[in-house]
């Protein structure tokens, strides 16, 4: 058995060292002579540091680390200081043998691959493989990530490898880390622009996580490839000829759509396989002098635009503006052959290899300084995950939408130009600018017009903020922001808002019992805490310094048990001299109202006008006394709810004497000649009742009236509103709240 394992590993390592001279082979295309003779130095000291050990899956480590390595240089293209670090990324595994130190390394291949290496450290040490989404460790590892541009690259080809070698290799934690992928790396990926090995990493998610949807899409696939490259080659066919009588050296090829967005499509639009339209795109790929891209481009768009119906809704031009991650090309959808919509993706071969290889190919085109809008990118991750107050999961949410989403350029007065994800608002536009400038923002000018800080903002908007040293951040701002600047600062100054509130409401309500010669107990506390329903004693401190509990209310609450009747509850709130002399039911417990309202502690509320006979209720005013409302007013709902202590029950005195009681009629009709004069003289004649008002506007042959008159009792307004009702022509008599 021993010498069956000797053999095996024997044969593992004679096929790795094959696939390293495959490998070196392809080098000196893509790498300067020293660079190959660094490459190579690191494969030896690694051959001989690991040799023929394997990780506990039983996968061959030498195999796995040249594996990543292939990655980096074929589908990535980073410089040779990252291909040495991929080499080498496992020099410091734990169950080595010997492990090489980080020294070591710095001597043997230089600082900037020791800080690769130390950067894959950080992440590897978390043991991400196993964590979970909601974990600690997941703001720990982006904080690892949002260093060098290189480590996270190194970090997603290092799974990329894992993933494509699940089949092979038992995994104990496949779903922990398949969905760890999901929500990260893929995206990551996708920012980078990195699109072909996002694309994989999610359809390998899809695999293992859901593979009986995965295996579907793809037989799928395979029973209409025929029927797909018909298509495309009755689409290009027309196009090709009239590109080479131009002139043009370029390829057409068809991409299909990958099988997770096929899925995804799927389900988010609830339709079949058969029903999803674009399962692929055409992409033109030119070659172009650098100083004739952009024209070439629109060349090719006119040539295809001309042959077929463009739809202008879809039209996007990342070539004027590129997107953040330097992705550059033209994409309209036109109407093909058999009525189909079809896009079609028109670049130049170095915008190609910079949509394949994403940031890496900046190393090759920009000498490595194309990723410093990425850095600016990562740091801002940095200051957001280093906010303590941040929510994890949140974040990562918030990550992923706007990983996705496309993009919106505006500018600063002064011309700076500034990239939005799509939906961003003006105050969006404020905090990019500072978090101090969001906080203070009430508002700007977009194009020179006024707006609102919820503006939408469009491609090309030139914007100035307008602040104010009085405005604070408010809860519903969460609700219309889109960045993830904007809300976790919004958020962070909400909390330190409630902080103050909190410290506040705890010194109001100790006077309070202080002055009430109560003890601020635990016990009171919970029982205050389960009667409002709030969680913390600071949500209670919150609701107290911000009015919507009222301490007296507290107060009552605490004392419950006691039943205090109407009376003593008055004396409570109102001076006791000024109660003395109010009828109180003391049977019934109600307060007493006399129809002639003749006592000035008490007044009919004007925003229900009650009148002698409807169902009322006392609501006692810190400065106005008691007003009495209908039981329909429709403000009681509020008062019931916000003071239930200030309610106070109340009835009317039956008495044979009559009060005066104002009242409002809103009458419609057919607007007839003498038909005012008709109801004024049914009011004023036929009843004596007072009119104190009367407002009528007419239009198209209609009139609506508003009478504010007298009665003395609800059956007497009843009566009145019947009369008015059979006046010929009119429509309707309601009465008004007010």
């Amino acid at each position: 058995m021993a010498a069956f394992f000797y053999i095996r590993h024997m044969e593992e390592l004679e096929y790795t060292e094959s696939l390293f001279d495959k490998l070196a082979d392809r080098l000196p295309a893509q790498y300067s002579e020293k660079g190959c003779e660094e490459i190579t130095k690191a494969w030896r000291f690694v051959h001989d540091l690991i040799g023929q050990q394997t990780f506990s899956s039983g996968e061959s480590i030498l195999r796995h680390s040249l594996e990543v390595t292939s990655i980096i240089v074929d589908e990535i293209g980073l410089e040779s200081d990252t291909v040495v670090a991929a080499l080498l990324h496992n020099v410091n595994y734990a169950k080595l043998e010997t492990r090489a130190t980080i020294d070591q390394i710095r001597t043997l291949f230089g600082p900037t691959v020791s800080m690769l290496l130390e950067g894959m450290a950080k992440i590897n040490s978390l043991g991400t493989d196993t964590v979970e989404l909601h974990s600690e460790n997941f703001r720990m590892l982006l904080l690892a990530l949002a260093g060098d541009v290189r480590v996270i690259i190194l970090k997603i080809a290092d799974r990329l490898q894992v993933m494509r070698n699940f089949d092979r290799y038992p995994t104990p934690n496949l779903l922990n880390v398949a969905i760890e992928t999901q929500h990260l790396y893929a995206p990551l990926a996708h920012r980078l622009g990195l699109y072909k090995i996002n694309s994989e990493l999610q359809d390998l998610y899809l695999k293992f996580v859901k593979r009986d949807s995965w295996q579907e899409i793809v037989n799928n696939l395979k029973e209409t490839e025929q029927e797909r490259a018909n298509f495309v080659a009755e689409f290009v066919k027309p196009i090709e000829e009239k590109l080479r009588q131009r002139g043009f050296n370029f390829d057409m090829k068809a991409r299909t759509k990958s099988i997770f967005s096929i899925w995804n499509k799927m389900q988010k639009q609830k339709v079949s396989f058969d029903e999803v339209y674009d399962l692929f795109a055409i992409r033109v790929i030119l070659e172009s002098d650098s100083k004739n891209e952009k024209a070439d481009c629109w060349t090719v768009y006119s040539i295809i635009t001309d042959e077929y119906q463009t739809n202008p809704e879809r039209m996007r031009d990342w070539i004027t503006i590129p997107k953040s991650n330097g992705y550059e090309s033209l994409h309209t959808t036109v109407m093909g052959p058999r009525k189909k919509w079809v896009e079609v993706q028109i670049r130049t071969r170095r915008m190609d290899e910079v949509a394949e290889k994403g940031v890496a190919a900046h190393w090759k085109y920009k000498g490595g300084k194309g990723a410093g809008e990425l850095d600016q990118w990562l740091t801002g991750i940095r200051e957001i995950l280093e906010n303590p107050e941040v929510n994890v999961v949140d974040f990562i949410d918030e990550f992923k939408k706007n990983v996705y989403s496309d993009e919106i350029f505006v500018f600063t007065p002064r011309g700076d130009l500034r990239k939005l994800p799509s939906g961003a608002t003006l105050l969006d536009f404020a905090y990019d600018i500072h978090s101090d400038i969001g906080d203070k923002c009430v508002g700007g000018k977009v194009n020179d017009r006024k707006v609102t800080i919820r503006q939408r903002l469009k491609n090309g908007d030139t914007i100035s903020i307008e602040t104010s040293n009085n405005q604070r951040p408010k809860t519903d701002w969460l609700d219309f922001v889109v960045t993830s600047k904007a809300k976790n600062r919004i958020k962070a100054s909400l909390n330190e808002a409630q902080k103050r509130e909190a410290t506040n409401g705890k010194e109001m309500l100790s006077r309070k019992f202080k002055n009430w010669k109560m003890e601020l107990s635990d016990e009171t506390m919970r029982k205050l805490l389960k009667h409002y329903s709030f969680k913390t004693a600071a949500e209670l401190y919150i609701a107290v310094s911000t009015g919507k509990i009222d301490t007296l209310d507290i107060k009552s609450v605490l004392k419950d048990d006691e039943k205090q009747n109407v009376k003593s509850r008055l004396e409570e709130i109102l001076p006791a001299e000024s109660v003395r002399d109010l009828p109180i039911d003391s049977g019934d417990d109600y307060l007493i109202i006399d129809n002639n309202i003749s006592n000035v502690i008490y007044k009919l509320a004007p925003c229900c006008n009650p009148v002698f006979g409807d169902e009322i209720f006392g609501f006692v005013t810190i400065k106005d006394g008691i007003k009495i409302h209908r039981v329909t007013c429709p403000n009681a709902p509020q008062m019931v709810e916000r003071f239930p202590y200030r309610i106070i029950k109340t009835k009317w005195r039956n008495t044979a004497s009559k009060g005066s009681f104002l009242t409002t009629l809103h009458i419609t009709g057919t607007d007839t000649l003498g038909i005012v004069s008709e109801i004024s003289h049914v009011i004023a004649k036929d009843f004596g009742v007072q009119m104190r008002a009367i407002n009528v506007e007419s239009e198209r042959g209609e009139f609506k009236g508003v009478l504010k008159v007298l009665v003395n009792s609800l059956d007497h307004l009843d009566f009145l509103m019947h009369k008015l009702k059979n006046i010929k022509g009119i429509l309707s008599v309601t009465r008004g709240e007010a």
